[in-house]
């Protein structure tokens, strides 16, 4: 027969095991993956745009009298001309608004162009709610740009793609754009 010691520390470890087992049994929601929120990556001329800004989700929201997603596109100007501008904002647009700009000239079909600071292509980055110099990262007026911009289809008045770039200011936070995506009509 054991001991009054020995069910003691029996009764101990029990107890010790129930509570180390139910703190594993809470509830908790798994946290969801960034990118699942995101549009999904379409070639239809669906109007979507969307993208990670160092891991946060950025799609198009709100509206200040103009669209919060707009593509346009000359297959006649330059070789080809593109440009893809999505603005959001939280609140107060004229103090949070935050836009991204992808595009260049010499895009006339599907295929890989790289987004560099001061090149064909480039790409910038432009938030209201920083003070200067770190709300802009304006890749054509010389703030470091690395990425690239796949376009996916160019027809039928349909352009869609896929893009990421690194961009970055002296003194400022760089940005990471990651799984970025968009589908529009032209």
């Amino acid at each position: 027969m054991p001991s009054s010691l020995a069910l003691r520390k029996l009764f101990l470890y029990l107890c010790l095991l129930t509570l180390t087992q139910c703190s594993t049994c809470k509830n908790d929601p798994v946290p969801q993956d960034p990118a699942a929120q995101l549009p999904p990556a379409t070639q239809t001329g669906a109007g979507t745009f969307g993208c990670l800004v160092n891991g946060q989700v950025y799609t198009p929201s709100e509206n200040t009298g103009t669209s919060n997603f707009n593509a346009t596109y000359d297959p006649t100007f330059q070789g080809g001309t593109l440009d893809l501008r999505a603005y959001n904002c939280s609140g107060d647009c004229a103090s949070t608004k935050r836009t991204i700009i992808l595009g260049g000239v010499g895009i006339n079909k599907a295929g890989t162009y790289s987004l560099v600071s001061m090149g064909q292509q480039s790409a910038s980055f432009f938030d209201r709610g920083r003070a200067f110099p770190c709300s802009e990262y304006d890749g054509s007026r010389g703030a470091y740009v690395n990425g690239v911009l796949i376009i996916s289809r160019l027809s039928g008045g349909i352009i869609s793609g896929t893009f990421n770039f690194k961009t970055a200011q002296p003194g400022c936070d760089t940005l990471r754009i990651t799984q970025g995506r968009f589908d529009a009509k032209f």
